[in-house]
């Protein structure tokens, strides 16, 4: 989704993970928290209180994708890790805002390259184990060991230089240079239990959907492919306190099924995310709320570069200026998107109209293609079967169909997408939806996600080593390093105009995504700009 990728060896075993959104297969738990009932099992079907009632949740995204909360970028499991599992630092998930999740507050001097944390009194894990600064020292030391390939070590291992226990319940972050932005990037390290994730093949475990933490809500039950459920737990004692006594999580990525799920006189659910924009209307019709975030959700394409004649510059962005993005917009996301002028979305706060902006023209695309001598050229598009993305492949194959390139569809679940990528297989162009907004606004962080000499992304596109690609890491580095916001904006800016003109992995629309819910049960929801829900707020109405 993005769902989305990446990674490799990790820690002592040095195994290799999977997971565009690490994307890996993933099978059932031998964990306590597995069993054998459906997903019908864990809804209520009458009596009790409201308030003792399974709140039931459909997820338009798979839960078959790595659960190990410092690998995935899975939209279905980082959703669940955030009710699941505490950083040290949590954000609001619209404003993005930091509070004090594990920690007691949120440091006040942001330019200073020692941050300190005073863990929260009784705090424990699901387990009933107490958090500890080891555990906290155990999840960073992961992230930041040179011999570990994780997605979260692209988040901090350019800033952060240790991370140091100072007793049981204090800690020091020690930076490398002062980076205001690292507070809110905090939340993506979610402090996991060392005495449980430090055994034998628990990174395994963990992958597989295991998921042991500190927040509000503990995992009951995991079925890949069917649904994940939860209970509010006892031992909660920080500032997001469950309000369901149980939670029920669909992953159901058909739309039409979605859609019965959460409307009609017999709907099983209370919310859904991920609504076909065909069906805002009628839903809003039935009684229910549908909103909107929009962000920089988008379809990109990405290039083999190593599959000719895709190495060409020419041939890329002939193929980005042949697609006929407003008829896209138009037709498949009903007026909920805008074709892409950056690869950051217009509200971005970073946001500068692009060097390259590829405006349908199709007569500059068939000159482009001329230019590089290519003619004959028949495409097979690797997509995923999201349902929004399959809306939207027509319009690609038609545009590159009008310009005389021959064009096959072949969406595949994400999971089937990114294991190919993963295993090395050769490809021509996949289709996907990614949302780096997962992880936060930032542009830094934007860019560095899909971006970067031992990024997972630059591997499945084989860009790394291109002589463009090594001069724009540096770039980006340096635009890290730059203490003056400004200046920094700047940089960012103008290192993003290569990425437009290079189109090796770049957005083709950002798209607005739709929420549903139902007000009379449910109040406190807010839609958020990227996929999955946050129910930390929301209560029963």
């Amino acid at each position: 989704m993005r769902d989305a990728p990446p990674d490799v060896p990790v820690t002592a075993r040095r195994t290799v993970l999977k997971y565009p959104g690490a994307l890996g297969a993933a099978a059932a738990l031998s964990s306590p928290a597995a069993c054998s009932s459906g997903p019908e099992s864990t809804n209520d079907t009458g009596g009790g209180s409201e308030q003792d009632r399974t709140l039931t949740a459909v997820i338009g995204y798979g839960n078959d994708g790595s659960w190990d909360p410092n690998q995935t970028a899975s939209a279905f499991c980082m959703a669940a890790n955030h009710h699941v599992y505490e950083g040290l630092l949590d954000t609001d998930p619209v404003s993005r805002e930091p509070y004090a999740a594990l920690a007691t507050q949120v440091p006040k001097d942001l330019r200073s390259t020692s941050w300190k944390f005073t863990l929260r009194a009784g705090a424990t894990f699901h387990d009933g184990h107490p958090v500890t600064a080891d555990d906290v020292v155990f999840v960073f030391d992961r992230i930041l060991d040179p011999d570990t390939q994780t997605l979260a070590k692209g988040f901090f291992a350019s800033w952060l230089r240790e991370v140091r226990g100072l007793d049981d319940r204090n800690v020091e972050l020690v930076l490398k240079f002062p980076f205001p932005e690292g507070l809110s990037r905090l939340t993506l390290a979610k402090i996991m239990p060392r005495h449980i994730f430090s055994r034998p093949g628990a990174w395994d475990d963990a992958i597989k959907g295991r998921a042991i933490g500190s927040g509000p809500y503990r995992q009951t039950v995991h079925h890949p492919r069917s649904n994940t459920a939860f209970e509010a737990f006892a031992g909660y004692n920080g500032p997001r306190r469950p309000a369901f006594k149980r939670m029920n999580w669909l992953t159901i990525v058909d739309a039409a099924s979605r859609v019965a799920r959460i409307s009609g006189t017999g709907a099983g659910a209370q919310i859904a995310d991920n609504i076909p924009y065909a069906n805002i209307a009628r839903l809003r019709s039935g009684g229910l709320t549908v909103a909107g975030g929009a962000g920089t959700n988008n379809l990109f394409l990405m290039f083999n570069t190593r599959h000719k004649p895709f190495d060409d510059v020419r041939v890329r962005q002939a193929l980005h200026y042949a697609v006929d993005t407003r008829k896209m917009v138009e037709v498949a996301l009903k007026g909920h998107g805008r074709p892409s002028s950056s690869f950051l979305d217009e509200a971005n706060p970073g946001y500068r109209r692009a060097g390259t902006v590829y405006d349908h023209d199709p007569g500059k695309a068939k000159r482009l293609l001329k230019e590089a001598g290519v003619s004959g050229l028949r495409i097979d598009i690797l997509a995923v079967n999201v349902s929004w993305i399959v809306d939207c492949l027509p319009t690609i194959k038609a545009s590159w169909d009008a310009i005389g390139v021959e064009t096959t569809l072949t969406p595949q679940e994400t999971t089937a997408v990114f294991t190919k990528l993963d295993q090395g297989q050769d490809y021509q162009v996949v289709a996907a939806a990614s949302n780096p907004n997962q992880f936060g606004l930032d542009a830094d962080l934007i860019m560095h996600y899909n971006y970067g000499p031992q990024n997972l992304w630059m591997r499945y596109t084989r860009w790394a080593d291109d002589p463009v690609a090594k001069k724009l890491f540096k770039d980006m580095d340096q635009a890290t390093r730059e203490p003056d916001p400004d200046r920094k904006k700047t940089m960012i800016q103008d290192y993003i105009d290569i990425v437009a003109e290079q189109a090796v992995l770049y957005p083709v629309v950002h798209n607005e995504l739709m929420t549903a819910w139902n007000p009379k049960r449910l109040t406190g929801t807010r839609a958020q700009p990227y996929p999955g829900i946050n129910l930390l707020q929301a209560k029963w109405a």
